[in-house]
């Protein structure tokens, strides 16, 4: 999913309308295991500032893609790289041998190498984009030559299988259900995948987005976690969100009031009723030939090709140019059979929106920064290279309209007690 966010599907198109909930106040918040851009995204057309849309994480220990057939990858836990080895064959000749055959001094433990400091353990940027050279140098193993691999042996050797279970078994049983291979015996495939997005819904330090009482918690916001991105870190920021600032700030919203209520005939509510039942109706009435899956699909294909690991000025530019145009064909081609269907269809709207949106942003920064990196921002030796002196700032996107560009508002950012500085893993 593009963006994390969620609260009921439809409530989203009339989340701004300023009554219900209590008083004024409404909540975007998020449910892991529903999340998609709905909420986030109609907050944001009716005015909600976007926050840093083109910090988008990958996640390196993914389960890799086995066909077509398949909707998104297989998350395997971080904890893997803790005492797994990640490697591909030093020859591209052998990336179709048994793994077991392949003798270690013609194995490259390319993490190990180029960052010995930390080896396996990279944050999970550098882990991806290096996974990603390793396949586009043609040593990329298993179906595609989409993977690399994630070795216990050394580690069960050292440890005994009976503690590597206990660490890992779960996620040692999830691999095997879904790949038919024993990763005691042969060494598990992994590959990049989308995680994960740094950005969502501008707040302030009250969590109040730039709609006075929408108020935007947990992942559904853009505020902890900047270019990058730690792990278990959304669990902390929902915690803190809901324990600790939340009951003050909404406590202090709530007592600038009494708000009044809005009648059901008042014309924000009628427009909103009515944008919602012209946007069904037109799904279900448009009879095109295209599937909502297929263009789901392809704008997945377009985000992964130019915006995922890697960007580049040419590439973002053609990926902006093929939104617009699958938006289009969206609107004009698409079929939609009832039921579920129709849900689908309207988070797929959104999700081109905001593909289109993050391209933008991604083309606008022109420096490489944490989950967001660009070709031609890199270090001699092809590690991300900052602009501070340009880019320190968060880029809070504003709506411009269905046929114009987003504004651009930049909130820079002020440091009074740390100081700004290239990192390096070497």
């Amino acid at each position: 999913d593009l963006v994390s966010g969620e609260v009921q599907t439809h409530l989203a198109d009339v989340v701004v309308l300023a009554s219900g909930g209590y008083g004024n106040v409404f909540f975007l918040s998020t449910n892991a295991m529903g999340s998609n851009t709905t909420a986030t995204w109609r907050a944001h057309r009716k005015g909600a500032y976007f926050g840093n849309p083109c910090y988008t994480q990958i996640h390196p220990t993914c389960i890799p893609v086995s066909g077509d057939h398949q909707s998104k990858l297989t998350l395997m836990s971080e904890s893997l790289r803790n005492d797994g080895r990640i490697w591909v064959p030093k020859d591209a000749k052998d990336k179709d041998k048994d793994p077991r055959q392949i003798p270690d001094a013609d194995r490259d433990y390319y993490l190990e190498r180029i960052y010995p400091a930390f080896g396996n353990l990279v944050p999970r940027d550098i882990a991806s984009r290096a996974a990603k050279y390793q396949c586009d140098d043609g040593k990329g193993v298993g179906p595609g030559g989409l993977g690399v691999y994630l070795d216990f042996t050394d580690a069960i050797k050292r440890m005994g299988r009976a503690a590597v279970e206990a660490k890992y078994g779960n996620l040692f049983d999830m691999y095997a259900r879904i790949t038919g291979e024993n990763p005691y015996e042969t060494p598990m495939r992994i590959y990049p995948a989308v995680h994960y997005t740094m950005g969502g819904l501008w707040v302030d330090y009250d969590l109040q987005s730039s709609i006075p009482g929408l108020f935007v918690t947990g992942e559904a916001n853009f505020s902890d976690h900047g270019a990058n991105r730690l792990g278990a870190s959304a669990l902390m920021q929902g915690l803190a969100d809901g324990y600790f600032v939340l009951p003050n700030t909404i406590r202090d919203y709530l007592a600038s009031g009494p708000y009044p209520a809005v009648a059901q005939d008042a014309p924000e509510v009628v427009e909103a009723r009515t944008s919602v039942t012209e946007r069904v109706q037109h799904f279900l009435s448009c009879n095109g030939t295209r599937t909502v899956d297929s263009f789901h699909r392809e704008l997945g294909h377009i985000m992964w090709e130019y915006c995922g690991m890697e960007r580049t000025e040419e590439g973002l530019t053609e990926a902006i140019r093929r939104i617009r145009e699958l938006r289009k064909e969206f609107w004009r081609n698409l079929r939609v059979l009832g039921g579920n269907d129709q849900v689908k269809a309207g988070r797929v709207a959104d999700f081109c929106e905001l593909a289109g949106l993050r391209c933008v942003d991604a083309l606008n920064r022109r420096e490489s920064c944490g989950g967001h990196f660009r070709v031609e921002s890199q270090t001699e030796d092809g590690e991300a290279l900052r602009h501070d002196d340009v880019y320190a700032y968060v880029a809070a996107w504003e709506w411009g309209g269905e046929d114009a560009p987003p504004v651009l508002h930049k909130e820079d950012l002020v440091y009074e007690f740390v100081e700004m500085k290239q990192r390096s893993y070497k």
